[in-house]
């Protein structure tokens, strides 16, 4: 029995611009940000009503953030969402080398 070669794409690392969407760089960043306030919410087990309260938005804004719709949020509410969970953002500047993308978004979680 032989196995039928399948055909795959390498990704580049963001979907977005894998998808040839035209906002690929800022769909990824958000992305990025909206799913560590996701994990944070979690980790720390914070209910629907509690991070309404604790991040100041409406119960329907938490439930799109818990469901991933981050292209409802801009990058700056992302940012302040995880301010109010106590985290602090720093923003890095630096030339690009071919290749690479254009933002990043990295965490250093203890």
């Amino acid at each position: 029995m032989t196995t039928p070669d399948i055909e795959f794409e390498k990704s580049s690392g963001n979907v977005f611009a894998d998808l040839g969407l035209d906002d690929a760089e800022e769909l990824y960043t958000r992305a990025a940000l909206g799913s560590q306030v996701v994990a944070i919410i979690k980790q720390e087990g914070y209910t629907q009503a509690e991070t309404s309260r604790l991040l100041g938005i409406k119960q329907p804004e938490v439930s799109a953030l818990m469901c991933a719709r981050f292209h409802r949020f801009s990058q700056e509410r992302l940012i302040s969402f995880l301010n109010k969970l106590n985290l602090k953002v720093t923003i890095q500047i630096s030339r690009h080398q071919q290749g690479e993308p254009f933002q990043q978004v990295s965490s250093v979680m203890i």
